[in-house]
């Protein structure tokens, strides 16, 4: 029982699997396309909104610092992606690299908790990406109805057919192909890079100086609370996080660590890349260098234009030139927003679809969501069922509470791959490697801790409900996943007389 939780499947098999006609992905990706994959997805909704956030009530001025330690989080996890994705070029991300280093439970594990990552980020920025569109219209006379909004009514009815009917187009694009896919992003990103860039030189020239005084505010001890919102640590060790100061910084890094989530989903790209050895690393590395750079850059220079108790927490971007007498500029920086949160939604759903095509390959999910569309050569089953499903999510619930099971998600993903690194160093130093983790076990064990770092100052309430889905997916995995894995097929053959497996089930 306990060997066939924690068998192993093998890199040559995992790549020799992505060679089945029927179940063989397109590669038609290049660096470039990598990097604007990963730029179109961690530029969104944590650049436009979190900065006010976290600069009243947690760093100051000193919020650029913040993006700074996400960023090293960030950084120390890309280093051990950038490795696995090069050396298993194959979809599934973190459930892949688990299932070649870990076994099959752990790489159940991930990869359910990838799928809830994934779904729930895209239905969250399919919602935000409404909220911006809403506010357009109404700016240009145009209201929806409450009842098509979302928003509660007389009737007690709402449904935000803005974000659903989002999730659905991208669906579509998604199944026609991924070279239509990278073509539409980068057209996007290049538009929100525009505009963020808009941002850093034009209110360059509104910096005020004293705005940056004190740039890190004396700390301010957060009393101690036993409700579930406060941080798990605070719990645990009857520690409580400080707003501004040093601990303040570390406490609002927690926080903006969601405008960074994404670059992970780079990897999940692998086997539709053209050259994955060369082209992983540069995608996934290079994304995550010019978004932290920019991150910095547009911090900066909205603290320098508003004092930061006074900046917007729902607007931040936007707002700061307003306060200065520049509404234009505002309306320019809020169609940013919602053309950039279109590539964050459809970036999301690829990395989701890919992670459940993997599982289902392997047995895991049923084999009848791993077949390949006989023309566009993308897995139009998953892709087409997970979309329906996150529109009715999105547009029936308000996910603003659950937005931290995102990061919980992301971290807990950044975790296992970096022991995965370890442990695959140890059992397979034969592998060619294009990319190797510099320092390894030193960089994989500091990304574990300060990933696990961050997962402590998340709500408690958010570790609740991430264990309840954990939950559910071991009771998944032992009623169906366990004995219908190809592995497990491949057993009982090899074991002596045993029944031949459904041809949907061929190992």
């Amino acid at each position: 029982m306990s060997s066939a939780l924690f068998r192993t499947k093998n890199v040559e098999q995992s790549i020799q699997d992505t060679e089945e006609p029927e179940h063989s992905l397109r590669k038609s990706l290049s660096a470039l396309d990598l990097t604007v994959f990963g730029v179109g997805v961690i530029i969104g909704t944590g650049i436009f909104v979190l900065t006010g956030q976290v600069a009243r009530n947690n760093a100051g001025p000193a919020v650029s610092l913040a993006f700074v330690v996400a960023g090293v989080v960030c950084a120390l996890a890309a280093l051990c992606y950038a490795e696995f994705a090069s050396t298993v070029p194959v979809a599934g991300s973190a459930y892949t690299f688990s299932y070649a280093s870990l076994g099959e439970l752990p790489a159940w594990i991930i990869g359910w908790d990838l799928v809830l990552e994934f779904a729930l980020g895209t239905a969250v920025v399919a919602v935000g990406w409404s909220g911006y569109i809403r506010s357009l219209l109404d700016n240009a006379g145009w209201h929806l109805p409450g009842y098509l909004a979302g928003r509660d009514n007389a009737s007690g009815f709402g449904f935000d057919v803005l974000a659903a009917v989002l999730v659905l187009v991208l669906t579509g694009i998604l199944v026609l192909g991924m070279k239509l896919s990278a073509r539409i992003t980068s057209l996007v990103v290049a538009i929100k890079v525009a505009v963020v860039l808009i941002v850093i030189i034009a209110g360059a020239f509104f910096i005020t100086s004293r705005n940056y005084s004190p740039f890190v505010p004396p700390a301010q001890p957060v009393p101690a609370g036993g409700n579930l919102k406060a941080p798990l640590i605070q719990l645990m060790f009857g520690w409580a996080p400080a707003n501004f100061g040093v601990m303040g910084v570390f406490t609002a890094a927690s926080v903006v660590f969601f405008a960074f989530i994404g670059f992970d989903i780079v990897a999940t790209a692998a086997e539709e890349t053209r050259n994955p050895q060369r082209d992983m690393p540069r995608g996934i590395l290079g994304s995550l260098v010019i978004c932290t750079v920019l991150y910095v850059a547009v911090s900066l220079v909205v603290v320098g234009m508003e004092k930061y108790s006074k900046l917007s927490v729902e607007a931040p971007l936007a707002d700061a030139f307003k306060a200065i007498g520049h509404p234009w500029f505002a309306g320019v920086i809020s169609f940013g927003a919602a053309i950039g949160l279109t590539t964050v939604c459809m970036i999301l759903l690829l990395g989701q679809t890919r992670v459940f095509f993997a599982m289902s390959r392997d047995g895991l999910l049923p084999r009848f969501f791993s077949r390949v569309h006989p023309r566009f050569r993308t897995p139009h089953r998953p892709t087409i069922l997970l979309g329906v499903i996150i529109a009715i999510v999105a547009g029936f619930t308000s996910l603003s509470e659950l937005a931290e099971l995102v990061n919980i998600g992301t971290l807990f993903a950044f975790v296992v791959v970096a022991i995965s690194v370890i442990i695959l160093r140890r059992t397979r130093p034969d592998l060619p490697r294009a990319f190797r983790t510099p320092w390894v076990p030193v960089i994989p064990i500091l990304s574990v801790c300060a990933s696990l770092w961050l997962m402590l100052n998340l709500p408690a309430e958010t570790w609740l409900r991430f264990v309840i889905w954990m939950v559910i997916g071991f009771c998944v995995y032992f009623l169906y996943g366990r004995t219908h894995s190809r592995l497990a097929l491949a057993e009982r053959t090899s074991a002596g007389p045993a029944r031949r497996p459904s041809a949907g089930n061929t190992p």
